[in-house]
C-alpha cells in the first residue's frame, strides 16, 4: 500500500469546534480549578471514585448473544473463562420487540442479532452454570426490558440467589429509541410509566440493580456527534428522572442506579473531554436542577463501547487498531465498564477468536500500559481542558433547545434530535465520499484485492426449532393460571398499580415474552411514528 497524497490536519472536531493546531496555558479557563475539583468529588470532572483504576480496573464486558439460549451460554463461558468479568447480553429482534418466536412478524430474525428468549425456560438455558451473584450482568434491551429483569430474577431464585445480591444493568432508555434506533412498542407515556415502575420494583426488590442505562451510544452510531451525544443523552436523563418524580419517588432513592451508554470513537482527544464534560454536566445539573443531596445521584456513572460505526468491512484486521484507540479514549475518559467490538463485526458475529482478541485489548491496557496507575491524566493538559469546556458549552446550548420544547419527549415528538443527527450523519458521510474524511482501506489506502474471510453464520434451523419449544411449553403450562396473571397484568396496566409484580408472577407461571407483551399492548396501544401523541 502506498499513498503520497498529504493529509490536510484536521481543523474542526467531530463536534464542530474549532481545533487549534497548538495549545498553551492560556486556553485553560481562568477556574480550571473549581471546574476540575477532586477525582470521586463534585463535579467529578477526574471521575467519580477517588482511586479510579489504581485500585482495581474497569469492568470488562464482552457483549454477546447469538442463535440459541445454550449457544449463547457456551459463549459466555468461554468469556468468563478468558476473564471477562461481566456479561453483557445481546436479544434478537424479535426478543427486544416484544414477539415470539413463532409470531409471524418475528420469520426470519429469529436469533440473528442476539439470543432468542421466549421464555423462563429460554433464561435458564441462557444462564445454566453460570452463578448469579458472581457476575454482574448487562442486558441490551429497551421496550420489554423490565420483562427480561424479572425473568432473570426469578432464574437466580431458582439457583438460590437473593434479588438483593444481583448486581447489573438493564438498557432500558426507550426515549432514545424513538430518536435513532427504533426498537420501541409502547407510546412515549405508557413507556415512562414503566419505566418509574422499574425505578421503584428494584428500590424495593433489587436494590443493587442499575434500573437504566440511558444511551448516547446509538444517537451516535446514527450520526450524533460528541457534543449531540451527551446533549440529547442528558436530556433524556432528565425525562426519566422527572418521570420518577412525577411517579412520587424521591430523587436520592433512585439517582444512584442511573446509569448511562455511551460510544467511544478513534478521535481519542474529544472522546476525553467529551467524557469528563458529560461528568461535570450530570453533576450540575442533578444538584441545581432536581435538588440531590447525595453525592451519588450526581456521579455519571457510564458504560462505554467502542464505535461499531467506524469498523469497516474492507480490511478488517484494521478495526483491531481502531478499537485500540477507541479504547484508550474511553480508558482515559474514566469509564466504569467497557466493551470492545471484535474486528470482523462489520461483516456479521464475532468468532470465538475474534471476541478473545477484542478481550485481550482491554487486558493488555489495563496490564501492559501504566494508564491504570494514576488517576485522569490528562487533568491540565492544555488541550483536553480547552476541548472539556468547548464541548460541554455546545452540549449546554443543545440542553436548552431541547428544553425550549418543553423536554425530550416534546422535542422528540418535534423531531428535533433526530433531525439534528441526521444533518451531522450527512455531513460525515459528504466528508468520506469527497475524501476530507479519511477511512483506512476505504477512501484510502485501499487494497486491491481483499483477503478472504470465513464470518459466523447463525443456523436459520433455529427458528423452527424455537417454535418448537414454544408449542411444548404452551402444552404443558397452566393455561388457566397463566390467563389469570395476564388478566391481572392488565388491570394493573390499565390503572395506575405497579406493573412489574403481576407480571412477575405471569413469567413464573410461563406465560411468554410475547404474551406479557401483548398483554401491555392492549391497555397501553403501540406507538406508530405518524400518530400525534
Amino acid at each position: 500500500m502506498s499513498d503520497r497524497t498529504a493529509r490536510t490536519p484536521p481543523r474542526t472536531s467531530e463536534s464542530g469546534l474549532p481545533v487549534k493546531s497548538v495549545y498553551v496555558e492560556s486556553d485553560l479557563p481562568h477556574d480550571l480549578a473549581g471546574r476540575l475539583g477532586e477525582p470521586g468529588s463534585f463535579p467529578f470532572t477526574r471521575g467519580v471514585y477517588p482511586t479510579m483504576y489504581t485500585t482495581r480496573p474497569w469492568t470488562m464486558r464482552q457483549y454477546a448473544g447469538f442463535g440459541t439460549a445454550a449457544e449463547s451460554n457456551a459463549r459466555y463461558h468461554q468469556l468468563l473463562a478468558a476473564g471477562t468479568h461481566g456479561l453483557s447480553v445481546a436479544f434478537d429482534l424479535p426478543t427486544q420487540m416484544g414477539f415470539d418466536s413463532d409470531a409471524a412478524i418475528a420469520h426470519g430474525e429469529v436469533g440473528k442479532v442476539g439470543v432468542a428468549i421466549d421464555s423462563i425456560e429460554d433464561m435458564r438455558r441462557l444462564f445454566h452454570g453460570i452463578p448469579l451473584d458472581q457476575v454482574s450482568t448487562s442486558m441490551t434491551i429497551n421496550a420489554p426490558a423490565a420483562v427480561l429483569l424479572l425473568l432473570y430474577q426469578l432464574v437466580a431464585e431458582e439457583q438460590g440467589v437473593a434479588a438483593d445480591r444481583l448486581n447489573g444493568t438493564i438498557q432500558n432508555d426507550i426515549l432514545k429509541e424513538y430518536i435513532a434506533r427504533g426498537t420501541y412498542i409502547f407510546p412515549p407515556k405508557p413507556s415512562l410509566r414503566l419505566v418509574a415502575d422499574t425505578f421503584a420494583y428494584c428500590r424495593a426488590e433489587i436494590p443493587r440493580w442499575n434500573t437504566i442505562s440511558i444511551s448516547g451510544y446509538h444517537m451516535a452510531e446514527a450520526g450524533a456527534t460528541p457534543a449531540q451525544e451527551i446533549a440529547f443523552t442528558l436530556a433524556n436523563g432528565a425525562a426519566y428522572v422527572r418521570a420518577a418524580i412525577d411517579a412520587g419517588l424521591a430523587v436520592d432513592d433512585f439517582a444512584p442506579r442511573l446509569s448511562f451508554f455511551f460510544v467511544a470513537r478513534t478521535t481519542l482527544l474529544e472522546e476525553v473531554a467529551k467524557f469528563r464534560a458529560a461528568r461535570r454536566l450530570w453533576a450540575r445539573m442533578m444538584r441545581d436542577e432536581f435538588g440531590a443531596k447525595d453525592p451519588r445521584s450526581m456521579m455519571l456513572r457510564f458504560h462505554t463501547q467502542t464505535a461499531g460505526v467506524q469498523l469497516t468491512a474492507q480490511q478488517p484486521e484494521v478495526n483491531l487498531i481502531r478499537v485500540a484507540v477507541q479504547a484508550l479514549g474511553a480508558v482515559l475518559g474514566g469509564t466504569q465498564s467497557l466493551h470492545t467490538n471484535a474486528y470482523d463485526e462489520a461483516i456479521a458475529l464475532p468468532t470465538q477468536k475474534s471476541a478473545r482478541l477484542a478481550l485481550c485489548t482491554q487486558q493488555v491496557i489495563a496490564h501492559e500500559t501504566d494508564l491504570t496507575a494514576t488517576v485522569d491524566p490528562f487533568a491540565g493538559s492544555y488541550a483536553v481542558e480547552a476541548m472539556t469546556d468547548e464541548v460541554e458549552a455546545a452540549a449546554a446550548e443543545l440542553m436548552v433547545r431541547v428544553a425550549d420544547f418543553g423536554g425530550a419527549v416534546a422535542a422528540i415528538e418535534a423531531g428535533f434530535q433526530k433531525r439534528e443527527i441526521e444533518t451531522s450523519a450527512y455531513r460525515v458521510a459528504q466528508e468520506i465520499d469527497a475524501g476530507a474524511r479519511v477511512v483506512v482501506g476505504v477512501n484510502r489506502y485501499a487494497l486491491d484485492e481483499e483477503e478472504p474471510y470465513e464470518p459466523l453464520r447463525v443456523d436459520p434451523a433455529i427458528e423452527a426449532a424455537q417454535a418448537a419449544r414454544l408449542a411444548e411449553l404452551r402444552s404443558s403450562r397452566d393455561a388457566a393460571a397463566v390467563e389469570r396473571a395476564l388478566s391481572a397484568l392488565r388491570s394493573a396496566a390499565a390503572g395506575t398499580d405497579n406493573v412489574l409484580p403481576p407480571m412477575r408472577e405471569a413469567l413464573r407461571l410461563r406465560a411468554t415474552v410475547g404474551e406479557v407483551c401483548d398483554a401491555l399492548r392492549a391497555e397501553w396501544g403501540i406507538y406508530r411514528p405518524a400518530e400525534t401523541f
